[in-house]
């Protein structure tokens, strides 16, 4: 694919309500050595905008791990999670402002093989349909946390798609915030590809 075809810096430095929505039908992509791609097209996302979201990891102000989060836009911020699961964010808005979109599921497109063998004993249809399914059929893990996807040289990055007709986004609350308070809890801000 062309350098063109990345997604540039100024995509993600927009209210992350509208990036978040706006990746619907974009490529995220795991160059693998060799220059062997591994990528899906992005159906589902989520965002977490500033330190009011009291479901958004800033919401005690920045701290070591969040740290990306205020940095520039188009970061990746992948975290831990339960001891066991990688997840990737992608990092939003102006610098200074912290801002992440969740990706939370990929239609498998290319490295097929590869992500078959990291996902072995699943059927294809659940390889990526979850944020920590993706993150291990992609092979991404804390190594990429601070990674500058806009970047020419960067091993993973996003890609324009296509677009993704409204008729077809299906917006809801974000998914296991049981504990956070409202509004937060109820703000539509996950957004899925529906057939």
């Amino acid at each position: 694919m062309p350098e063109s075809n990345r997604l540039p810096r100024s995509f993600f430095a927009r209210h992350t309500v509208d990036v978040a929505r706006d990746l619907l039908g974009a490529r995220l992509v795991r160059l693998e050595e060799g220059g062997k791609r591994v990528s899906g097209m992005i159906v589902e996302t989520e965002a977490y905008r500033g330190e009011d979201d009291q479901g958004c990891h800033c919401r005690a102000g920045p701290t070591e791990r969040t740290a990306v989060m205020y940095g520039p836009p188009g970061v990746a911020y992948v975290y831990f999670i339960y001891g066991m699961h990688w997840l990737l964010n992608v990092v939003t808005e102006d610098e200074g402002f912290p801002g992440a979109v969740l990706i939370r599921g990929l239609e498998p497109e290319e490295g097929l093989d590869l992500m078959g063998e990291r996902r072995d004993g699943q059927l294809k249809e659940h390889w990526t349909d979850g944020p920590a399914k993706l993150c291990q059929a992609l092979r991404v893990d804390g190594r990429f946390n601070g990674e500058d996807t806009c970047s020419p040289e960067s091993a993973l990055f996003l890609e324009r798609g296509i677009d993704i007709p409204e008729r077809r986004v299906h917006a809801t609350p974000r998914i296991g915030l049981n504990s956070v308070p409202e509004p937060w809890k109820s703000v539509p801000w996950r957004f899925a590809v529906q057939e």
